[in-house]
This record gives C-alpha cells, sequence and structure tokens, in this order.
C-alpha cells in the first residue's frame, strides 16, 4: 500500500492537477492500494487567514473578496478538467456551500472582534476540503474510481487548536474502518491533508505543512509500505538552492537526520511528519511532482554507507537569543527549571538552549515574536534575583538564525566541529553561541542574521558537500 501526499505547489492550478492525477495513474498501476494525501491549492490557506484576521479587525471586505477569488480559482480548474457537467455543477455547488460557511465564519468572527486559536483552526482547514472532492473529481473524470473523504472523520486529536497532536489508538481504528473498505473496493480515498477533530468533533490542524504529517499517522495507521511526499523540488537538499547554487539532492536520509533537518528550518518536510513512519519502519520518499522520474529521497531507519560525514545544512531566521546571566548564578539550584518554566507559561517554543560550564549564563533560542512576553515573564519569575543582584541582565539579542549542520555520521569522527568554526573563521563570521545534542547528528550554531548565507555556502563548500 502507499500513501501519496500532494502539496500546494502540487495542487497550484488545472496543468499542476493533471500531472498529479497522471502520478495517481501510474501509481496505481505499480500498487492498485492507493492512498493521496491533499494539501490546499497553492496560496489558499493564506488567503484565508488573512482573511480571518482582517474579519478580526472589522474589515469585511477582504473576506468578501477572498471568498469570490477561491470560488473563481477551483471552478477554473473544474472547468479545463471535468467535461461532465452534471458533475460540475455538483462540485460548484459544495464549493459554494463551503465558502458560504467560511463568510458566516467571519462575519461571526467580526461580530466578536476576536480570532480564536478555535476559530482559526476552523476557517484555515478550508481548503483542504475544497481542494479534496476536486482531485477526487479528476480522477473520477479520468476512470480512476475515487472519493474525498473528511480528515476529520478519520484523525482524532486532542484540541491543542494551531498544532494539535493524533489520538494514534482512535485514529486507527477510524482510518481502518473508513478507509480499507473503499481501498479494497477499488476506489481511491482523497483524504484531506492538515486537518483532524476532537473526539467531540471540534476542528483542529496540525499545524502549518501538516499535510505531510496527515500523510504519515495515515501511513502509520494502514500499515503501509511507503509514504510518498510529492512536491516542488528532486528531495531533499544538500542546502537551500537559493543560498547555495550548486546544491544536490540526497539520495537518502536516515529518520534522525531528516528529523533535525526539519526541526531547523528545511521547508521540504513538516518536523513531525516522522515520527508515525519511526514507530511502524515506513520509507518515506520525497519525491517531485513536476519531474516524477527523479529518484528523490529516500528516508529511512538506517542508511546505507556513504562518504559524506555531513549531509545538509538549514538554518532558521527570525530568532532572538535570550540571555539570563550573573555571578550570583553559580552554585544555585533551579535557576534553569525556573527559567524554563517561565518561558512555557508564555507557551513560546524553545529551539536551543547553551550554558556556559561555569554556570554565569543561560541563554536560549526562540522566534522573534515570542521574545517580549519571555523576557517580561523571565523578568517577573526572578524578580528576587535581579533584586539581589544574584542575576545581573535577562535580555534578548534580536535578528539572529540558527545554522544547523546535520549528520548522523558525525558521531564518533573527530575534526567535525574544528572544520566547520574553521570554515567561518576564515570567513570571519563570529559564532555568538554553540550547540550539540549528546546523538552528535546535529552541530547547531547562533550568527546574526546578516551572516546566515555566507555561513550556510561556507560549510557547504568545507564540506564539498556539492559532490555527493
Amino acid at each position: 500500500m502507499r500513501i501519496l501526499k500532494f502539496g500546494g505547489t502540487s495542487v497550484g492550478n488545472a496543468e499542476a492537477f493533471a500531472q498529479v492525477a497522471d502520478i495517481i495513474a501510474r501509481a496505481r498501476t505499480e500498487d492498485p492500494q492507493t492512498v493521496v494525501v491533499t494539501s490546499a491549492m497553492s496560496g489558499v490557506t493564506n488567503a484565508l487567514i488573512a482573511a480571518a484576521q482582517a474579519a478580526a479587525r472589522g474589515d469585511e471586505k477582504v473576506y468578501q473578496d477572498v471568498r469570490s477569488e477561491l470560488l473563481v480559482k477551483h471552478q477554473v480548474v473544474a472547468g479545463q478538467l471535468i467535461t461532465d457537467g452534471v458533475t460540475r455543477a455538483a462540485l460548484g455547488r459544495l464549493f459554494e456551500e463551503r465558502l458560504a460557511t467560511f463568510e458566516r465564519l467571519c462575519q461571526s468572527i467580526a461580530i466578536l472582534g476576536e480570532l480564536t486559536p478555535r476559530g482559526l483552526d476552523v476557517v484555515s482547514g478550508l481548503g483542504e476540503r475544497l481542494a479534496a472532492p476536486l482531485l477526487a473529481a479528476v480522477l473520477r473524470s479520468r476512470d480512476i474510481p475515487a472519493e474525498a473523504v473528511d480528515a476529520s472523520e478519520i484523525i482524532v486529536t486532542d484540541n491543542n487548536f494551531g498544532s494539535a497532536n493524533p489520538l494514534m489508538d482512535k485514529t486507527r481504528e477510524r482510518t481502518r474502518a473508513r478507509l480499507l473498505p473503499l481501498i479494497e473496493g477499488g476506489v481511491v480515498p482523497v483524504v484531506t491533508g492538515f486537518i483532524g477533530a476532537t473526539e467531540d468533533g471540534v476542528a483542529t490542524t496540525l499545524g502549518r505543512g501538516g499535510s505531510d504529517y496527515s500523510a504519515a499517522i495515515i501511513g502509520a495507521c494502514l500499515d503501509a509500505d511507503r509514504v510518498e511526499i510529492w512536491t516542488d523540488v528532486d528531495g531533499v537538499l544538500t542546502a537551500d538552492p537559493r543560498i547555495v547554487p550548486n546544491a544536490r539532492t540526497l539520495p537518502q536520509l536516515s529518520y534522525a537526520e531528516a528529523a533535525e533537518l526539519a526541526y531547523f528550518g528545511a521547508k521540504v518536510l513538516h518536523p513531525k511528519t516522522i515520527l508515525p513512519a519511526i514507530e511502524k519502519d515506513i520509507p518515506i520518499y520525497v519525491l517531485n511532482t513536476f519531474n516524477p522520474d527523479h529518484p528523490g529521497t529516500r528516508i529511512v531507519r538506517e542508511t546505507d554507507p556513504d562518504n559524506n560525514v555531513v549531509k545538509a545544512i538549514s538554518a532558521i531566521r527570525g530568532l532572538t537569543l535570550i540571555t539570563v546571566e550573573g555571578r550570583g548564578m553559580i552554585g544555585v539550584p533551579g535557576i534553569a527549571a525556573r527559567t524554563f518554566q517561565a518561558v512555557a507559561s508564555v507557551g513560546a517554543n524553545v529551539l536551543m538552549i547553551s550554558q556556559s560550564s561555569s554556570e554565569q549564563s543561560i541563554c536560549f533560542v526562540i522566534p522573534e515574536a515570542d521574545a517580549p512576553k519571555v523576557i517580561n515573564a523571565l523578568k517577573e519569575a526572578m524578580a528576587q534575583e535581579l533584586e539581589k543582584r544574584h542575576i545581573d541582565s535577562i535580555h534578548g539579542l534580536n535578528d539572529i538564525v540558527i545554522v544547523a549542520v546535520v549528520g548522523s555520521a558525525m558521531k564518533g569522527t573527530p575534526g567535525i566541529a574544528a572544520k566547520v568554526f574553521g570554515a567561518l573563521g576564515e570567513a570571519g563570521i563570529n559564532v555568538i553561541a554553540i550547540a550539540q545534542g549528546s546523538s552528535e547528528a546535529n552541530i547547531s550554531l547562533v550568527v546574526a542574521q546578516g551572516n546566515c548565507d555566507e555561513a550556510v555556502r561556507r560549510i557547504h563548500a568545507a564540506f564539498e558537500l556539492d559532490k555527493g
């Protein structure tokens, strides 16, 4: 059994839909048991979110315009690819109904003057609920039996709106009950990515880019043989090709390497995608919708031996380095615990932690948008220590970037850090902070945002990652 997930650019327009239909048809000749997961059409989720945010500000024109634009966008694809008038009319009515629901939601948001996380999940998941019926209809127009399935029927989650977590036992039960009869009957289920629902049926989403995660969840529930992530690049690259023009596609990665790259900014995979695959030992393939004959990248538990100790480099921008420092911290128990309790109390995500061995400072990296509330929370939590001068200062450094150097084979290989920092030293790039996990699959370093691109290029060249 194969799970094929198609991203937003893969269903961006009529030509892309046609290409996706060709890929699905070919997949079914190789394995009749095929399940499809689709994202929203490219740009749709952003438009929905912007409309809901505008509604919260009292701007009704934005969501009215978005409703009209999305109706036309989906009808154009239907008009170009579906010849049967009855089918097109039925799709048109479905689009109208779902977009009318969207408009009513935005009207409610405008009246309340507030966009809650729960409300945002309902609005932002609408794009997939438009794309899945459209893709299923396109497949049927090519004599491929297909049925759209709303993931809220099968993916059961907690109520962590905006980044919900699946309840796997219940999800497995519902997924198998809903999808296996279709598959056994020769029908291709076309499932909405990104979305789920609580046990009470309240709509949730799995986080931006969560359609990858949806595919992996469904693959694990169905004990699939492989999960394929179809996107607009030839797999996972050694670096962002916009920064490093000679970056190359990696033929294989381990689960650990792929997880590190996804977490540290590589856009090809949602960071949680690897988790369900690891549990069931399902290989993930990252493939190019617009170059389907390219072998792409295969992600598995253990990769074949190769010559590359470092596999790839990624970067996360728009961050702030928070520092808590003071000579009075030395030997005082509980400072670190209280620091991160304060961070957790405002719901901020810590991407990297570094502490000096003298215990005079703790520094950690968070998204820049969270910095003001984190600093305020820390100052409140440490008010007595600040007053007594046990802590001298709590401050943030904006416009910084984490550059992550990733490779499982770095473990036990001497000289990797020296090579990384030597390459940056030759370029005159200052390293602000460093962290390396005990797995040794990743060296993370903080540099000023203005040095990011050059840092990535220098490290890429030092390890000759373009040569394979």
